[in-house]
């Protein structure tokens, strides 16, 4: 590399192309004898590598030596060059001034083409800035002459930043046409590092058209590149996270974007990522219900941007902030007024996040009372529904919606939430994965509370029961995508399998197996990954919910679903042609009190406990009283489905006194019951039994069902594979599986059951052309669900019922293997006979011993769907 000029100016476009190579061909040239210019330029490309990826004051260290180096070489061209670089450098260690200063020195050195080139970073700095006219104009100074001197990566470069730009201002029409531009000269080079970055870029730009899956997936594809050229990506995590934001993932946002700030601080990194990497994570921990987190990260985040000059920035921290002290409680006349300056100073930016701080003030002001400055306000961010991405259309209804609520029409209120709605179905059809679908919900829970709470004032109890269900359990209308032939998803999962399998084994010899639970999350990760990525294929959400059609399904039996509004419970009692409403407790005393009757149920689950059995069925009396109330005198006498909202799933319903001798089944939603009462079962009768390995007794029921049933598909020890059960579930008309189940609170989509060759997943089931049309889950805590989104449900359950499940009994708490056998046994006796799934389980539980362990596993089970 010392053998002349021309050489040592290959290391700078090496920088990113093979960054780790030019950084060895930069220390290579200084180790030897190098000339003031052939230093400067190894100093110049250390400078660049410590800047984008390692410690930002090495970085200000070398790039001040090569430019001291350019003068001593007598080098205008060069000294140009390092002083761009430099003021770039300066602007990331927050020393804002000096860097506009190196760039206004650059700029006077140069010839036509290094000032073109200096321009070019200059605008890259007015975006970090947050000063966006001002980067377009020198972006549009400097791609002229990079073009007519046939300057191809800085001509790609300065097409990719004014895409940015055009981002940052909403402009997605203009971003793509630059991207697309700048891809093409890309793919004539050898720029690794510049390639990764478009296709970050595209990422983003695919985020902002509101393509979710597409985003993830290209964000991915930039993180693998990078991973090729061991360099850090802290603006690919600031992107994940508001991709990951925007898909209801808040928590696992904030996870991220906290680990790279330890990450950046830990190498000394740009101070002006770490500031970005703050507001992400303030607006994360905001967006997952975490208003303290939130003000502390958003607080820090205000002072380095307000001491880098980033004026920009620092207003979308203010706003972050302000939304977390009203959300902590904070609401002030004084935080109207930073509210509304906000949205001022945004509004004047051409910042998209303009009519949130407008909906911000307007909302702190009507819980003020003050309705002339809140109409103000909200008139402002109602604007933004008529055209933009989205979340965007959805503020903007969101506000229209409060100002009719502030103007008493309650008709107002309703039309805005649907045409808000409507707006976050569209999205949500765009989306494959379950797990997204049910996340993005979060995103219309206040519309959906709006509508109830006006449904409430001025409706009758059948607006109620509309509204109710028009934002419940969402995502099980229509099935997930699958994607049968990925083949890098089945090659995953089946390695998560052997690897979890391997993990499990040593646990129970009693060996550490750290290596192997890191190769079990990072396996879980890509699986996840992959499954986010898929797009949505359903055109729409099927028919709207109709509550005459209920009606009429539902013959002589009662369709109890519970809607909760301002935190209290309201029983919605469909049945004998009409719907009736009944007030009755508050929703945090009836899940304080279903905690109780889970803690009990666990203890019973084991010989020894029955003192513990009339403190349960007194705390059953309790919680029906909390949940049904009066409601209780108008339940008839035939079967009653009982609808709950996510957060009470747990609750063994069987042990309420008014429901325990009852054929009773639970559903996530009156719509999805009424789908599964219309799903045809399938010809031909199939029943498959399976045993997995390590239970108690053996799965002992399997041996006397195979004779009760003929000539079933028994499916135990080394038959009990999770290839061989998937197909073998496939089309069944009966399935009966007992194995040991696992729930994943973290990750609800790996609960899993044990089979012979590993765990057999949700995200497995999801893989099936159609499921079993009745499914029974015999072993614990296979009914244990997540709530997430508005009123969504992730587990095991919900995942089997958009796929062609009718019907499935499964636990919701531990139950004791032994005294399930019986129970199995006897609710096979009755679906024999033609009996329902629900009409047998209560038959069964009837049958069963009178003592506490038999009567306690009774209780945990739930028939669910309509089978």
């Amino acid at each position: 590399m010392t053998a002349g000029s021309d050489s040592v100016l290959e290391l700078l476009p090496m920088v990113f192309a093979a960054p780790g190579e030019a950084l060895a061909g930069a220390r290579e040239v200084l180790d030897g004898d190098p000339t003031p210019f052939q230093a400067s330029v190894a100093h110049h490309v250390i400078g660049i590598w410590q800047r984008d990826f390692g410690d930002i004051r090495l970085a200000l260290h070398h790039l001040r030596r090569a430019r001291d180096l350019a003068a001593r070489a007598d080098s205008a061209e060069r000294e140009a060059d390092v002083l761009g670089t430099l003021g770039v450098a300066l602007v990331h260690a927050g020393r804002t001034r000096q860097g506009l200063d190196a760039f206004e020195r650059g700029i006077a050195r140069g010839s036509r083409q290094s000032r073109a080139r200096v321009l070019f970073l200059r605008a890259y700095a007015w975006w970090v800035l947050g000063r966006h006219p001002e980067a377009l104009d020198d972006v549009r100074r400097a791609i002229p002459v990079l073009r007519q001197v046939d300057d191809v990566i800085w001509t790609a470069r300065a097409l990719t930043l004014r895409a940015t730009v055009h981002l940052a201002l909403g402009a997605v029409d203009r971003a793509d046409a630059d991207f697309t531009a700048a891809e093409r000269l890309w793919e004539t080079t050898g720029q690794e590092h510049d390639k990764a970055d478009a296709v970050e870029s595209r990422g983003l730009a695919a985020f902002r058209s509101g393509d979710i899956p597409v985003a993830l997936q290209l964000l991915d594809e930039a993180e693998e590149m990078y991973a090729k050229l061991a360099t850090p990506t802290f603006m690919l995590t600031i992107r994940r996270c508001e991709v990951l934001m925007s898909a209801g993932l808040a928590g696992e946002a904030l996870t991220h974007a906290d680990a790279a700030v330890r990450l950046l601080d830990g190498i000394g990194g740009q101070s002006t990522r770490k500031a970005e990497l703050l507001l992400v994570a303030a607006r994360a921990a905001r967006l997952a219900d975490d208003p303290h987190t939130a003000i502390a990260r958003a607080a820090v985040a205000v002072r380095l941007f307000a001491a880098q000059r980033r004026t920009w920035w620092e207003t979308h921290a203010r706003l972050v902030l302000i939304e977390a002290r009203l959300a902590a409680g904070r609401a002030s006349g004084r935080l109207v007024a930073d509210a509304a300056s906000v949205a001022d100073r945004l509004a004047a930016f051409g910042s998209p996040s303009a009519p949130e701080a407008s909906l911000l003030a307007g909302r702190i002001a009507l819980a003020l009372g003050w309705t002339a400055d809140a109409e103000r306000h909200l008139a402002v961010a109602a604007r933004s529904r008529h055209g933009g991405p989205p979340l965007a259309r959805m503020t903007g209804w969101a506000a229209q919606a409060l100002r009719a609520q502030a103007a008493g029409s309650g008709r107002g209120v309703l039309e805005a939430c649907r045409r808000g709605l409507d707006v976050l179905d569209d999205h949500r059809t765009t989306l494959g994965a379950s797990e997204l679908r049910a996340r993005a919900t979060a995103q219309g829970a206040e519309l959906a509370a709006l509508a109830q709470r006006a449904s409430l004032a001025s409706g009758g109890p059948r607006r109620l029961l509309v509204w109710s269900e028009r934002w419940r359990a969402t995502a099980l209308s229509t099935p997930p995508t699958r994607p049968p032939s990925d083949p890098a998803l089945l090659s995953g999962l089946t390695a998560f399998r052997e690897i979890a399998a391997r993990a499990e084994e040593a646990r129970m010899e009693g060996h550490p197996v750290p290596a192997l639970e890191r190769e079990q999350r990072r396996l879980e990760r890509e699986i996840r990954s992959r499954t986010l990525h898929m797009r949505g294929d359903a055109p729409g959400e099927g028919d709207r919910f109709d509550p005459t059609r209920l009606l009429a399904r539902l013959g002589g039996g009662r369709l109890v679903e519970l809607a909760v509004v301002d935190g209290r419970v309201h029983v919605l009692l469909c049945g004998d042609g009409r719907v009736r409403r009944f007030e009755t407790g508050l929703l945090a005393e009836a899940m304080a009190e279903a905690e109780h009757i889970q803690a009990g149920l666990r203890r019973l689950a084991h010989p020894g406990a029955e003192a513990r059995l009339p403190v349960v069925e007194a705390a059953g009396r309790h919680l029906e009283e909390l949940l049904l109330g009066e409601a209780v005198r108008h339940l008839g006498s035939g079967p009653v489905v009982v609808v709950p909202p996510g957060r009470l799933h747990r609750v063994p319903w069987a042990l309420l006194p008014s429901l325990r001798d009852r054929v009773l089944s639970v559903s996530p939603s009156a719509g999805s019951w009424l789908r599964a009462l219309d799903t045809e079962r399938p010809s031909g009768g199939r029943h498959v039994l399976v045993r997995g390995p390590g239970l108690a007794t053996g799965g002992a029921e399997v041996p006397d069902l195979a004779d009760q049933y003929g000539r079933p598909t028994v499916l135990e020890h080394d038959d009990a594979e999770v290839p061989r059960v998937l197909a073998e579930l496939d089309g069944a008309t009966l399935a009966h599986i007992a194995a040991h189940g696992t729930f994943r609170a973290d990750s609800p989509l790996f609960s899993s059951l044990r089979m012979a060759d590993g765990p057999l997943i949700v995200h497995d089931f999801e893989r099936l052309a159609r499921s079993p049309y009745r499914i029974i889950l015999s072993s614990c805590d296979t009914a244990r669900l997540a709530s997430v989104g508005a009123d969504e449900l992730l587990g095991l359950v919900t995942a089997l019922l958009p796929l062609g499940t009718a019907g499935v009994i499964a636990s919701s708490a531990p139950v004791n293997d032994a005294a399930v056998v019986p129970l199995m046994l006897s609710l096979h006796k009755g679906l024999s006979t033609g009996l329902s799934l629900a009409e047998a389980l209560r038959d069964a539980r009837a049958a069963l011993p009178g003592d506490a362990v038999h009567q306690a596993t009774g209780w945990a089970f739930s028939a669910f769907g309509a089978a």
